[in-house]
């Protein structure tokens, strides 16, 4: 299975490769190794309609492709705008619903091995959680700066997005 933090998926790409425009099922078939997938787990936060309306429309056509790629399902958390615009909307409930679903089909024994796309150090103590569940957690994550070393620690394997690993991942 693949649990993919999106909104730090996209601030990566963003950062690193100055564009977004994946082909999420090419990356993540990529990310499988040969291995069979069970199914990815995308996780985001609708941006407010009434706040941003033409981020709200490009990010449901994103949502919309996410929603056809095959065993894919997306997860929203939400945004929470507070003094807005002059204060950016910050993510509420999405980091915890991906460590809640990747311990939940641990303990269900849906997979053998979860596979992370995430730099964040709050990951580090449901990945550890998982193993101890007799699981393995590769980490998939951009470089090391902006990245947790906690959670490349507690990681059984490492995969660094290069641009080697992103030749044939764009649209």
């Amino acid at each position: 299975m693949i649990f993919i933090d999106g909104s730090n998926l996209y601030h990566s790409l963003k950062n690193h490769f100055n564009r977004t425009d994946l082909d999420i099922g090419k990356f993540c078939q990529k990310l499988l190794f040969r291995r069979q997938l069970i199914r990815i787990y995308y996780y985001n936060a609708r941006v407010g309609q009434k706040q941003e309306p033409e981020l709200y429309k490009q990010q449901e056509a994103f949502f919309n492709g996410v929603k056809a790629i095959p065993y894919t399902e997306l997860r929203l958390g939400r945004l929470v705008y507070t003094n807005w615009p002059s204060v950016p909307p910050y993510e509420k409930g999405t980091d915890v619903q991906l460590a809640t679903d990747m311990l939940t089909h641990s303990f269900k024994n849906n997979y053998d091995v979860a596979i992370l796309v995430a730099g964040d150090n709050d990951y580090a103590g449901a990945v550890q959680a998982i193993k101890d569940n007799g699981k393995h957690v590769e980490v998939t994550l951009f470089g090391k700066q902006g990245t947790s070393q906690e959670l490349r620690n507690v990681a059984d394997r490492i995969t660094p997005i290069t641009a080697r690993l992103m030749k044939d991942c764009w649209k």
